[in-house]
């Protein structure tokens, strides 16, 4: 027997976005997103509990700001001390990892699928998607956008409205579309 579409996406294999098993997934990603969105701040503390037990890892003291989207949720984990802020979405059809003390600025969108370039395949739905790693003590201004395959090393700095399509350094400051390292002296 052939594997499930879920399987293939775990396994970063081409696969069928338009499958139930991945829909009813999302309905699970959508519903924990709406109680987040919704809950007065008061009461839903740093994360709302639906949420909180739909993310793969949540480390301590993680603050995500309403409104927050995700495809599936199962595939984020974010280490201590991460900050989220409004408007974030994160298409985690493969494993998006946060490092510790990291801090993402509003609007921040991370994408992990990438639809087939063929028409007619992608009619059907065919994807694939690639991981995210994101180191610690990293910050994303707002409205960057970080593509699936990427890798962001500790300390890096992400330039708002940047689009980060390539690896960045540890330390490294990138701004742009495609985001590029910027030097030093021009960093203040």
């Amino acid at each position: 027997m052939g594997q499930t579409q879920r399987q293939k996406m775990d396994a970063g294999e081409w696969y069928s976005c338009l499958d139930s098993e991945l829909e009813q997934q999302r309905k699970i990603a959508h519903a924990a997103t709406y109680q987040h969105n919704s809950t007065h701040p008061g009461q839903r503390d740093a994360i709302s509990p639906l949420l909180r037990s739909l993310l793969g890892k949540v480390g301590q003291n993680v603050l995500i700001e309403a409104p927050f989207h995700c495809s599936y949720g199962f595939n984020i984990c974010l280490g201590d001390n991460v900050f989220i802020n409004l408007g974030a979405v994160f298409l985690d059809s493969a494993p998006i990892r946060i490092g510790a003390q990291t801090l993402i600025g509003p609007n921040v969108q991370i994408y992990c699928p990438q639809h087939h370039k063929d028409p007619g395949l992608r009619a059907k739905g065919l994807e694939i998607a690639r991981p995210v790693e994101i180191g610690d003590m990293v910050w994303i201004g707002g409205g960057a956008i970080i593509l699936g395959g990427v890798t962001i090393g500790d300390g890096a700095i992400i330039g708002a409205g940047s689009v980060v399509t390539k690896n960045v350094p540890a330390g490294e400051t990138v701004v742009g579309n495609p985001a590029r390292p910027i030097s030093a002296a021009s960093r203040y």
